[in-house]
């Protein structure tokens, strides 16, 4: 057996904000955490019944853009020892402000991916995402696996504490050392963390909790992470003590309290299936939408993950074919769709590596190679001085569905991770670049802390107008090719017997009556069959959108209002119904009346 290694307490690791690498929360420190953290785990056995009945008044909700709304009794309690720091504590209302960062449930999913994505340098073969039954309360689960390095004690100790990162390299995707927090945070109360790595010969294996639910219910003012490691070179698990037998057990016993798993035994089966390296992330007590549902549909397909507001929309109502046709684009499907999105998560198609969801592989699509009339653009942005010249290929064309579908944009990347999917440069109502997609990799500009944007700066501004350049420019050469006048040539007022005129029949008074020069920068004139005005063919086309897009509306109102009309008449049906049925009885009882008062008198 293995002599006990005599180290600074901290299993239990307080969270700090810190950008540093080195400093702060890894082996071996001696912070006021130490101090603290076996007052803070006692106290939760200890507490008073006037502090039971607080904690137990605490407004709970399990809907995340409301978990943040509640009370505690907040304390400040001076160094015990003088020679002590003092240090930034963080309240656990933090780590729901902080997953607020995310809005998109699907953005939390993806930063989980990424730092699966990240360990393919470390040996990762695969990532899986999939939904488990918790059986203490019978609720749903997020599980996310990998067979990577795994991490040590002192990594996944960074990992649960904010502001470090070890993701230094041009080819990794995080570099904030906050991503786990937000995500996890975002998608659910409560995770618990399985890792096992060998580092320096040494095989270990730990398990870390992250829990909300806990901090809220025991009325903490400060964030605790109760966590255990076992060494495993050996023929058996044997327990990692750095201060005292009493403070493992009091860790382990907060993580089965709190926990999906209610022994050490069930806790170690959870490596079972981790491999000699690798890590498992449990994310329980789901956060639930507006209509107290769970916010991830695990239901309407075996095989995906959705989000069920999005995958809502639009459902209700019987659509029109241009719209069905719409909203079976990926483009659109991505919204709800986490198998559609993480098609299109990664640039590049990994060789050696899988997404499992559900337990089915996700196929990549490289929406460049799906474009019609490609063509490859080269930018190279000004960085400013003494800065390295980049060069950007951007390749554009119409998407195979045009010209029936009007979709538009650039899917824009950021080291291989999409970050802003068909971003619309052109104004919306404009019919120019209908059906034109651009995709480029953007390393150049950061992305934000969420990754479903980039900071706006001065590059991200020069970008965008570069972008709007560059899509016109196709769209002018390129828009014959979808059966659009392309705006250099004319259409001349007064036809020649070769040609047909061009007529404006059908459309409104104030379309006909236009004498003006159409759109800015556009040549081309339609001469009205009634002879009051002319106008440009892009004017036409955009208000035909327009009308279009209101004829829409009306239908899908008419839609509603039958489908309102439709339930009016059920529920008349069933009011006469119940009507019939209570003139049954209600005469049947005047019979029976009847009957009674005859022999009554008889």
């Amino acid at each position: 057996m293995p002599p006990k290694i005599e180290k600074a307490p901290v299993n239990t690791v307080e969270i700090i904000d810190s950008d540093d690498d080195e400093g702060g929360v890894g082996l071996g420190t001696t912070t006021a955490t130490a101090t603290t953290r076996s007052d803070a785990l006692g106290n939760i056995e200890t507490a008073s019944h006037d502090g039971i009945q607080a904690r137990q008044s605490l407004a709970e909700s399990q809907s995340f853009w409301r978990a943040g709304a509640y009370d505690v009794c907040t304390t400040w309690k001076p160094p015990s020892d003088g020679a002590l720091l003092e240090h930034a504590r963080v309240h656990p209302k933090f780590l729901h402000s902080n997953a607020t960062s995310h809005r998109w449930a699907f953005g939390a999913i993806a930063e989980l991916l990424d730092n699966a994505v990240d360990e393919i340098h470390n040996g990762a073969t695969f990532v899986k995402v999939d939904k488990i039954d918790i059986m203490k309360d019978n609720s749903p689960a997020l599980l996310f696996q990998d067979d990577g390095g795994g991490m040590d004690p002192e990594r996944i100790r960074k990992c649960m504490s904010l502001g470090y990162s070890s993701k230094k390299s041009n080819t990794t995707i995080g570099q904030y050392g906050n991503g786990f927090k937000t995500s996890t945070m975002r998608l659910g109360a409560d995770v618990i963390v399985f890792s096992r790595a060998t580092s320096a010969s040494r095989a270990t294996q730990s398990v870390g909790l992250l829990s909300y639910t806990f901090l809220r219910k025991t009325g903490q003012d400060d964030v605790i992470v109760p966590m255990i490691d076992f060494d495993i070179s050996g023929h058996w698990a044997e327990p990692i003590i750095y201060s005292s037998q009493d403070d493992w057990s009091a860790d382990l016993k907060v993580i089965l309290e709190w926990s999906p798993f209610s022994s050490k035994e069930e806790l170690m089966l959870q490596f079972e299936d981790i491999g000699p390296h690798g890590t498992k992330i449990l994310i329980y007590n789901l956060w639930l939408n507006d209509e107290g549902i769970y916010e991830l549909s695990f239901d309407d397909d075996d095989e995906d993950i959705r989000l069920r507001d999005e995958a809502n929309n639009g459902s209700l109502t019987k659509l029109s074919k241009k719209v069905a046709e719409l909203q079976s684009h990926i483009s659109y499907r991505i919204r709800y769709s986490l198998r559609a999105y993480v098609s299109i998560l990664y640039l590049r198609k990994f060789t050696n590596f899988s997404i499992l969801l559900r337990g089915k592989p996700v196929q990549q699509l490289n929406i460049a190679e799906e474009l019609k009339h490609s063509k490859v653009i080269i930018y190279r942005p000004q960085l400013g001085v003494g800065s390295n010249e980049v060069t950007v290929e951007t390749t554009i064309g119409y998407i195979k569905e045009a010209p029936s579908v009007t979709v538009s944009g650039f899917n824009v990347y950021h080291k291989n991770r999409l970050i802003r999917p068909y971003w619309k440069v052109t104004p919306d109502g404009s019919a120019r670049g209908n059906g034109v997609v651009g995709v480029l990799e953007a390393n150049f500009i950061e992305p934000a802390h969420d990754k479903q944007d980039f900071e706006r700066s001065s590059l991200f501004i020069r970008l965008e107008t570069k972008l709007k350049q560059i899509l016109m420019d196709y769209w002018k050469s390129h828009c014959h090719l979808m059966g659009c006048q392309p705006p250099n040539s004319r259409v001349h007022l007064h036809p020649t017997q070769n040609e047909p005129p061009i007529q404006s029949v059908g459309l409104p008074a104030k379309i006909r009556q236009d004498s003006s020069n159409g759109y800015p920068g556009s040549n081309e004139q339609v001469t009205s069959v009634d002879g009051l005005g002319s106008m440009s063919v892009e004017k036409i086309c955009e208000e035909n959108i327009q009308l279009f897009m209101r004829c829409e509306e009306h239908v899908q109102k008419e839609n509603k209002l039958q489908q309102t009309i439709e339930g009016l008449e059920k529920e008349l049906k069933e009011a006469k119904r119940k009507c019939a049925q209570l003139s049954s009885y209600l005469e049947t009882r005047k019979k029976q009346k009847i009957i009674e008062q005859s022999t009554g008198k008889v």
